[in-house]
């Protein structure tokens, strides 16, 4: 089973990825964003360093994929590959911040490794406003994210809304974490593992 979990910057991927995992006894698969060499220059020159930063990522998601369906193993993924292509390359590209040329090779990379893996059993989507995502981005305090651009989070957010209402690739569940505090409310975390089990197992 493979459940992978999509969200926003600062939405909770990491922690619901946690809480499930525990739940389930299934194995957490991470996004390690802090391990990404590209990161810290990506946010000090986006123009310059998008490419890289997005072919990196790219290429540590669908290894974790081509791991996933080698080993055969319950598990909780931390933002999926479509994220990637769908809502960041795609943002960066609208935004003047990727050039067409890169955007092309990657997107044409993206296709080729999606043609190759499976999609989850079950996508959660964490869905945010804007000012929930600058405090929760403000709580964790990595250095790195201190200078996210605000218009940079809405184009996000937006990509992500238009690629949830076109999924087709399986079920999805979506969690409004402005009202959903699943990290701080035991009530809040039960109703999302009530859904996910309705889900999984069809239980009403």
């Amino acid at each position: 089973m493979h459940i992978a979990i999509a969200g926003n910057i600062g939405s909770g991927k990491t922690t619901l990825t946690r809480l499930l995992s525990k739940h389930y006894g299934w194995e957490p698969k991470y996004e390690e964003a802090d391990t990404n060499p590209y990161l810290s220059d990506f946010y000090n020159d986006m123009l310059r360093w998008s490419f890289n930063l997005q072919i990196y990522f790219l290429k540590e998601r669908f290894k974790g994929l081509v791991e996933i369906e080698r080993t055969g193993i319950d598990v909780i993924q931390d933002r999926t590959i479509y994220e990637d292509a769908r809502i960041f390359a795609t943002n960066l590209h609208s935004m003047g911040l990727m050039s067409s040329r890169d955007f092309e090779n990657y997107t044409t990379l993206f296709n080729l490794m999606l043609s190759l893996v499976k999609p989850p059993e079950l996508l959660i989507y964490l869905r945010s406003s804007i000012p929930n995502l600058v405090s929760q981005i403000h709580k964790r305090g990595r250095e790195y994210e201190s200078g996210i651009r605000i218009d940079y989070l809405s184009g996000l957010n937006d990509r992500y809304e238009k690629w949830i209402s076109e999924y087709k690739d399986g079920k999805i569940l979506i969690v409004d974490v402005d009202e959903n505090k699943f990290e701080d409310r035991i009530d809040d975390l039960s109703q999302v593992i009530d859904r996910v089990d309705a889900q999984l197992h069809g239980l009403f």
